[in-house]
């Protein structure tokens, strides 16, 4: 049975709900693999903090106020601004995994910090889905993309993926909690029977069933759906674009498609092990070490997904080598223009029209 233990907290808390019953038993065995972990967890915390605060403030700043208004640079936006929220309290984390997870915040911040990493990942997924959906909408239907795909219409669009992710994440309010043990430690984590009883059986079996629910809705709604939604309007754009052989021309694409990427191979080792914590076998020593290492592992790299992005908008915007001689703000800038191919569809089938109107007949 997979718990929350409170004397031994999983490294990573803030995502992972891991808990080991009778995790006594190997608690010698276990110490220096975690500490470890610990230590594993605070670097890439670091680096994801500096790089993602860094490079995801610097593409808000060139999407709101250096670049004209357009769709793909509100889409970047957002997706800049939930890595930018994300990134800016991973100090709390590198703080609590520094101190032997004792969470000196108060119990505020210990929900406002879980419940923030859980909205970066459903905010960036569902944008991603909709990004996918805006450019197999543009590619099938050029026309009415150009008369009516508009920076205002984008926003909205944005607004309510927001709010989506929002009421996904929102349980972690309800369900982060702190509680003060022994040595004068608190710590912050799920507890999902809403309860301080963890020997009734009643309050178990609640615990196990709502950790299930929240472990499988995040898997569906926050991957899986998503994903299915994703591979389905990228296959039929390629198929659009092989026919009209304008492959070379979809610059952006590249980059789009390298951030979805990008998110499935960070995001799907966390999810895998998330559900591996459900077994019934999960109180077994081998699957308790496939956890202890690998949902550290797994959870440091999703939370690396926060800072690649701006990485990304750099280096598959354009060749290196025009990278290295051009300033980064023109780099950035290269790689948020609006598809070029789509408004030339738009004009070509607007060209087609006027000459069929023209024609009796036809």
């Amino acid at each position: 049975m997979v718990m929350e233990n409170i004397s031994f907290p999983s490294p990573i808390s803030i995502i992972s709900t891991a808990r080991y019953e009778n995790a006594t038993e190997h608690k010698d065995y276990y110490s220096s693999l975690q500490k470890s972990m610990h230590i594993l967890s605070m670097v890439v915390y670091s680096i994801a903090c500096l790089l993602g605060v860094t490079g995801n403030g610097l593409v808000i700043w060139i999407t709101s106020f250096r670049m004209k208004k357009t769709v793909n640079a509100v889409w970047f936006l957002n997706l800049a601004v939930a890595d930018f929220i994300f990134t800016f309290f991973l100090p709390f984390s590198i703080v609590y995994t520094a101190l032997g997870f004792h969470w000196p915040f108060g119990k505020l911040l210990c929900k406002l910090n879980s419940t923030i990493a859980f909205l970066n990942m459903f905010a960036s997924v569902f944008l991603l889905t909709v990004i996918s959906m805006d450019r197999c909408v543009s590619l099938v239907f050029p026309v009415w993309s150009h008369n009516y795909r508009t920076p205002r219409l984008a926003s909205n669009i944005a607004l309510v993926t927001w709010v989506l992710a929002l009421i996904m994440s929102s349980p972690y309010l309800v369900f982060r909690d702190t509680a003060s043990h022994s040595k004068n430690i608190t710590s912050c984590y799920n507890n999902f029977a809403l309860s301080d009883d963890y020997n009734s059986e009643a309050a178990r079996k609640l615990w196990r069933m709502r950790h299930e629910a929240m472990i499988v809705t995040r898997f569906l709604c926050g991957f899986l759906i998503p994903f299915m939604v994703i591979l389905i309007c990228y296959t039929i754009f390629a198929i659009r674009l092989k026919r009209r052989r304008l492959m070379r021309s979809t610059k952006p694409i590249r980059i789009i498609i390298a951030v979805t990427v990008s998110f499935f191979l960070c995001y799907f080792p966390y999810h895998v092990f998330s559900m591996m914590e459900m077994s019934k076998h999960s109180s077994s020593h081998e699957l308790k070490m496939a956890l202890y290492i690998g949902f550290p592992l797994a959870s440091s790299l999703a939370f690396f997904n926060s800072c690649i992005n701006p990485i990304l908008y750099v280096f598959m915007g354009q060749d290196f080598r025009e990278t290295f001689q051009q300033s980064i703000l023109s780099a950035f800038e290269g790689a948020f223009s609006e598809d070029s191919v789509l408004a030339s569809l738009a004009s070509k089938r607007k060209s087609r029209s006027a000459s069929e109107a023209e024609i009796p007949g036809v």
